[in-house]
């Protein structure tokens, strides 16, 4: 037995030493990763040769002499494992079999997708709250990695929508309604799903993914149907209307009736819904005196009421499907019509025709000459009755009535203005009313005439806004040269005159004006008449001066008259006065006429007259009468050679 044990190691070492081997046959792999080097190292005994058998993943693996190589990059998503089969041969006999195999471990290097890009689902409105709009299976997303978590978020892209709607968890991505929805006032909302494979937004390596979702807000069948027009009204309920109207005792009315405020009209309440609406009379007439059409809704008489009376009707409004209905209520009153008249909305009518019109030509309105003069009365008691109204022309017969419509009964050959009684007549009542037409006989108008081909080339073209505002430029342009000119020949013509009338104090030195037609070296001896004025009056404020003739010489300055005022003479005086001399001479006076002015608007004007002595019987012509400057009579009036002013 001790032999034996001596003996067993060399027998295996010499077993050994004739098959193949390989240190390690399992290994682990990590997704992704490029191995460079041999795997394994196969230690092949003398004489024997290895080769990968059948068995082994395809394109997995190479042996390059007796080293293992890993072919491909391991890819935890494609396989899992990858194994070698190796067989060691001695010729075609295989002596020893081995099998490696390559664990692939998976890492995170795929993102999560959702099995949709974009989700629409309708919502009816009375959903309940708390309820699951679209379950979890629906909405989450597969991602590729074993062992990756997925954590969901929304987010809201409609305003607001994000109060409605939210996720049960964050690993559970079923959408959950939280308040009660509105159609009228959220119609559509949409929202974005978003995945992630990391619960930490930062981690690497991370990946998302996103979806959109659209909830479309069905409108549920929340309201009945709503009488119009509504007493009252919001987006949620509706006071019904309230209908009234009037009908003739004895009379059977063809037409439906005229009710007020409207005729009988009702609508879906949910007009997201808009079920169409039946109508019916539950009570009010055991005799059948009205009918009501179910799908207009128009209420008309069966047979006339024989006496005054007053019903009251319960209509019902229903929807088509039955699911929800609502009444009002209809007063008809029955009375009689005697001594109802009709009513013309207008005491006088206005048209135009034109002259020699043929017979049956419409009348056109004054007011709006394209449309024909329509003549038109009402019953205020039976609106039901207007239809009932004729129209007759009294009291001329160049004019008709065709309905509502005036037209010519007869070749106008006059010009001029035409009136005509119109009677409206109630059929039913007899009743009357009349008012007046004012017709107006118009020559016709010429027609233009036709301009040539020239002038209609010259009519037909168009100017383009940038030729109108390089116009517009020009003739501002020229506007404003107009203005300067006139303004720089203003100045030179009436500079002086400008300053002068100015409102700026004049200099209180005594200024005196002289004509020089007048101007005379001998003549300085002049005996001027000085004449008090008759009275103490308060000047108001000066003239200026009228323009010199063309002939007139133009003035110079001089000292003040030897006649004038003191307060003239006085040129440093608050109160100095200026002479203004007029440059016209009469040719039988025999002088001219000066005027002191003070400075203060209020002083008081002088007047005196001077008359120009006649030295020689040469001179007499010019300077008038001999006796000019002191012909004045008693009383103090002015002689014939003298101006008073």
């Amino acid at each position: 037995m001790g032999a034996w044990a001596l003996l067993l190691p060399l027998l295996v070492a010499t077993a050994r030493a004739q098959v193949c081997a390989v240190s390690n046959n399992i290994f682990e792999v990590q997704e992704n990763t490029i191995q460079s080097g041999p795997l394994v190292h196969i230690d092949v005994p003398a004489g024997q040769q290895v080769t990968l058998g059948s068995s082994s993943t395809p394109f997995a693996f190479r042996i390059q002499g007796t080293e293992l190589f890993l072919n491909v990059t391991p890819d935890y998503e494609e396989n899992t494992l990858l194994e070698a089969h190796l067989e060691c041969k001695s010729g075609n006999t295989v002596v020893t079999q081995l099998r490696v195999i390559v664990f692939v471990l998976d890492v995170n290097d795929n993102p999560p997708k959702f099995p949709f890009e974009l989700r629409v689902e309708d919502v009816p409105e009375d959903s309940k709250v708390n309820t699951t709009v679209i379950p979890e299976t629906e909405l989450e997303a597969q991602d590729p990695d074993k062992d990756d978590v997925l954590f969901y978020t929304l987010q809201e892209v409609t305003p607001g929508a994000g109060s409605f709607f939210s996720l049960l968890g964050t690993n559970l991505p079923a959408l959950r309604l939280d308040r009660p929805l509105d159609f009228y006032k959220w119609q559509s909302m949409s929202l974005l799903l978003l995945v992630r494979d990391t619960q930490e937004e930062n981690a690497q390596p991370s990946h998302t993914a996103t979806a959109t979702l659209v909830l479309d807000v069905r409108p549920a069948d929340l309201r009945p149907p709503w009488f119009l027009p509504c007493a009252y009204s919001d987006l949620y309920v509706c006071i019904n209307a309230e209908y009234q109207g009037a009908v003739p005792t004895g009379h059977r009315l063809p037409a439906p009736l005229v009710l007020r405020p409207g005729p009988i009209y009702a609508v879906d309440g949910d007009r997201g819904v808009n079920q169409r609406v039946l109508y019916s009379i539950v009570t009010g007439q055991d005799d059948g005196t009205f009918a009501i059409d179910a799908d207009s809704g128009n209420l008309t008489m069966t047979r006339s009421v024989p006496s005054p009376k007053t019903f009251t009707l319960l209509v019902k409004g229903e929807q088509s499907d039955g699911a929800r209905y609502s009444v009002t209520w209809v007063t008809i009153e029955a009375r009689s019509a005697t001594g109802s008249v009709p009513q013309f909305l207008q005491s006088r009518y206005y048209g135009t025709v034109v002259r020699n019109s043929a017979v049956g030509v419409e009348v056109r309105d004054a007011a709006s000459p394209s449309l024909p003069l329509r003549v038109w009365a009402q019953d205020p008691d039976f609106p039901d009755l207007n239809s009932a109204i004729t129209y007759r022309i009294t009291n001329n017969t160049d004019f008709r009535m065709d309905g509502e419509i005036v037209r010519t009964a007869a070749r106008l050959t006059q010009e001029g203005v035409s009136y005509a009684e119109v009677e409206a007549m109630n059929t039913v009542t007899a009743g009357t009313a009349r008012s007046v037409l004012e017709i107006q006989v118009l020559e016709p108008q010429e027609p233009a005439p036709t301009a040539g081909p020239a002038e209609s080339q010259a009519e037909d073209r168009r100017f383009s806004a940038v030729d109108m505002a390089a116009l517009g430029g020009v003739l501002g342009a020229l506007l404003l040269l107009a203005l300067i000119a006139l303004v720089i020949l203003g100045h030179r013509q009436f500079g002086g005159r400008l300053k002068c009338c100015s409102g700026k104090a004049l200099d209180h030195q005594a200024l005196a004006f002289d004509n020089q037609a007048f101007s005379d070296p001998h003549e300085a001896n002049w005996a001027p008449a000085l004449r008090a004025s008759p009275g103490p009056t308060r000047a108001g404020p000066p003239e200026p001066p009228e323009p010199a003739p063309r002939e007139a010489s133009g003035s110079a300055a001089a000292g003040p008259a030897p006649g004038a005022p003191e307060a003239a003479r006085d040129g440093g005086s608050p109160a100095a006065v200026r002479s203004i001399l007029t440059k016209e001479r009469r040719p039988d006076e025999g002088g001219y006429k000066a005027v002191w002015f003070g400075e203060d608007i209020g002083a008081e004007a002088d007047v005196v007259v001077l008359n120009a002595p006649a030295p020689n019987a040469a001179r007499a012509p010019d300077s008038g009468s001999e006796h000019s400057g002191d012909g004045d009579d008693e009383d103090g009036e002015p002689g014939g050679g003298s101006t008073y002013v």
